[in-house]
């Protein structure tokens, strides 16, 4: 491979580690402020728009690995903003199910996440976002094939 396409390669990664880093921090103050960790407002925001769903497979949505996912679940049971219901079809599964508290949480944080994440992309025109969103997708899949 020639040097100018590794020197290259380098500075994207950079690039967008810094800047998911950034967008990362700016976007978590909203939830932070209602006492909820990433992780944490993931999987009820999950819950919230997919429905209850197995612990397995919250954790391959957000990308947590299985014994981090039972620490989550449990701290998010203990704040009674979700629950354990085991699945009436196959009692081996459990399912994870937003409660009451848990939906009026989310319910009161999302409208405000969203607006803020509409400001931080304000630098971006739609045209923009499109291209972005689409060469992010190409880059995702292209290395999850190797």
């Amino acid at each position: 491979m020639e040097e100018a396409r590794i020197e290259k390669s380098l500075k994207l990664f950079v690039v967008l580690s810094r800047a998911s880093k950034v967008l990362m921090e700016s976007a978590n103050g909203v939830f932070e402020a209602h006492g909820l960790n990433p992780t944490e407002f993931a999987v009820l925001e999950l819950l919230y728009h997919k429905g209850p769903q197995p612990i397995q497979k919250i954790g391959q949505k957000i990308l947590l690995q299985s014994g981090s996912m039972t620490y989550v679940i449990n701290q998010l049971e203990k704040k009674q903003l979700l629950r354990r219901e085991r699945c009436p079809e196959d009692r081996r599964v459990i399912h994870i199910n937003i409660t009451e508290e848990g939906h009026a949480l989310i319910e009161k944080i999302f409208p405000a996440h969203e607006r803020q994440l509409a400001e931080l992309m304000n630098e971006l025109s739609d045209e923009e976002m499109d291209t972005l969103i689409h060469l992010t997708k190409k880059l995702g899949l292209s290395i999850r094939q190797l």
